[in-house]
């Protein structure tokens, strides 16, 4: 009996309506459109209403997804759910999605890779299909990070880059033996955990409670990042993982008719397109519009690459993310 070959069999996003540009960050901290753009690309990005919530977000986005493979959610049996900024400490969004949906009793994974947790979720469903554990699995990535910003001047290195946003893929058996996932590989390295992260709220050793007032009134309860660490590990580990997965397949970057990279900075993919010696056509990048909206971005910048005409049947596609953890990997299809 051959191995099946999982393959993206539909795809769907949802973004809030409400827009923040730049101006309107200028309004409420020290900063500037020109400064935001030199250093990441970034013009605007969607932040939700008081009704939305993440996994309201990827609810819509899945039914997108669904409705796009013309699958029922009846046929779902796993849920794969990728977030840093869960509606609940616990339970996780999967279950939530499962129960809204009315999906049956499927298991629902939860995890936490924060930029890379689409690429991780991805492979998850690979395998799982490749082993026939499963057929038809649903992997959301959603983000609600504006509740979670220090929107002053003091947080403005951070909060100017994050947006909201979720986005789906339905991921089942291939019927064509052409398409589909031809290799994922995923790395980590918690050498430097702390120089991207959110550490408090938190259970660590050494605190009395979950949360202090002085953890509020300090920002301490605020994402922190050193971006020059961030931005050296992102440039040399994207590249590598790239390589990685073509030299597996017996490819090159020649090949590639389409990269679709982790939106968390323009200057970093325009540095890995140029180490890995890739046109820009052959790149889709739209963190313009939507900031780095962490384990959305993939699935997003991937609906609209195809949607614009960017991504066709039997193009090369490689996805590749890099992020907090350290963490990044890179997916290899054949769409």
């Amino acid at each position: 009996m051959s191995t099946p070959r999982a393959r993206i069999l539909g795809l769907g996003t949802f973004v809030p309506a409400r827009t923040v540009t730049n101006h309107d960050l200028a309004e409420v901290m020290e900063t500037s459109h020109d400064w935001i753009v030199e250093r990441s690309g970034i013009e605007e990005r969607h932040w939700v209403d008081a009704e939305e919530g993440n996994y309201t977000m990827g609810v819509k986005a899945a039914r997108a997804a669904l409705a796009d493979a013309g699958v029922d959610a009846s046929e779902i049996d796993c849920i794969v759910y990728a977030t840093l900024s869960p509606d609940y400490f616990f339970p996780g969004c999967g279950v939530l999605v499962q129960r809204e949906l009315g999906i049956g009793h499927v298991p629902a994974f939860d995890i936490r890779q924060q930029c890379s947790g689409f690429i991780y979720g991805l492979q998850m469903a690979d395998v799982f299909i490749r082993a026939g554990q499963y057929r038809k699995i649903l992997v959301i990535g959603g983000e609600v990070h504006s509740r979670g910003l220090d929107k002053t001047t003091r947080g403005r290195t951070v909060s100017v880059l994050f947006g909201d946003a979720a986005g789906a893929a339905v991921v089942g058996v291939s019927d064509d033996p052409e398409a589909g996932i031809l290799i994922t590989r995923v790395h980590s390295d918690g050498s430097d955990a702390e120089c991207l992260a959110m550490q408090y709220p938190g259970m660590a050793a050494g605190r009395d409670s979950y949360v202090t007032h002085d953890d509020v009134e300090s920002g301490r309860i605020f994402p922190n990042m050193e971006g020059q660490k961030v931005f050296k590990n992102a440039v040399k580990r994207m590249p590598e993982v790239i390589q990685e997965v073509l030299d597996a397949q017996g490819l090159t970057v020649a090949d590639i008719d389409m990269l679709i990279p982790h939106q968390a900075n323009l200057r970093i993919n325009e540095m890995v397109a140029k180490q890995i010696g890739i046109d820009a056509s052959r790149v889709h990048n739209n963190i313009q519009k939507y900031g780095n909206t962490t384990a959305a971005t993939i699935p997003l910048c991937l609906s609209e690459a195809r949607a614009e005409g960017k991504v066709k049947k039997g193009d090369l596609v490689c996805l590749v993310a890099f992020g907090s953890g350290f963490t990044w990997g890179s997916v290899l299809m054949r769409w």
